[in-house]
């Protein structure tokens, strides 16, 4: 485990049959700050302000970060909502992130969680910029493929490849696929935070991809998503075109 934080989690068959939209439930979250804070308190008052200010800025372009407050009752936080998702469906995400996490995570100072659409992250302490490798986990398909030697050299092909695009484009964002056979293909996608500069989105796009055989070698579908970036493939498509 390259991380002190990290988890696996099965794919459900449910889920994988189903267009990611229609998957709203949250997919993990991690309350990662031992710091507490009160209902009425300074802090408790700066983040209610950002999550309200990040569910109007974040829609737009899909992306967005803020801080509110000063000193150690500041808030900071960002959200980043999958590029291909509408600026609607982006919001409606931004917006029950921030409702969502605020329940599992009540009054701790630095939480995340992760849906399909969206992910949502606020603490205390300025991450901006930072490559996040404790707030990580994986999802895989439960099935197998048949040739598990050379689907894993596909995966690690599509996936690089998109790693190479997503770095070098203005939304740390690539989907692409691969043709398997005559008749089915490989799907991929790869996206990181854009506060992070375009060295450190490969970075963290090229570590997540090394680490799909921990949890993913051989299997039908996988991901490995963290704080900063994800990587994810399957053999069916799962963005909106």
């Amino acid at each position: 485990m390259l991380c002190s934080k990290c988890v696996a989690v099965s794919f459900l068959l449910f889920c994988l049959f189903l267009h990611s939209a229609n998957c709203a439930d949250p997919l993990y979250h991690f309350c990662f700050s031992q710091e507490n804070y009160t209902a009425n308190s300074r802090y408790g008052t700066n983040l209610n302000g950002l999550l309200n200010l990040l569910s109007r800025k974040v829609p737009s372009t899909g992306f967005g970060l803020g801080s509110t407050g000063q000193g150690q009752n500041q808030a900071n936080g960002l959200a980043l909502c999958r590029g291909d998702v509408s600026s609607t469906n982006c919001k409606t995400c931004v917006v029950d992130a921030g409702k969502e996490l605020r329940e599992r995570c009540p009054h701790k100072k630095g939480a995340i969680i992760w849906y399909d659409n969206c992910l949502l992250k606020y603490s205390n302490i300025d991450f901006f910029g930072e490559i996040d490798n404790k707030n990580k986990f994986y999802m895989w398909n439960v099935q197998g493929v048949k040739n598990p030697t050379s689907f894993n050299g596909k995966v690690k092909d599509l996936l690089g490849s998109l790693s190479n695009k997503a770095y070098a484009s203005t939304k740390f964002y690539a989907t692409g696929n691969l043709k398997l056979g005559s008749s089915s293909k490989l799907y991929g996608l790869a996206q990181c935070t854009r506060d992070l500069s375009s060295l450190d989105c490969k970075k963290c796009l090229d570590t997540a991809i090394s680490e799909l055989p921990n949890c993913c070698e051989g299997k039908r579908g996988g991901r490995v998503v963290g704080g900063s970036c994800n990587v994810r493939y399957e053999l069916y498509p799962f963005v909106n075109v």
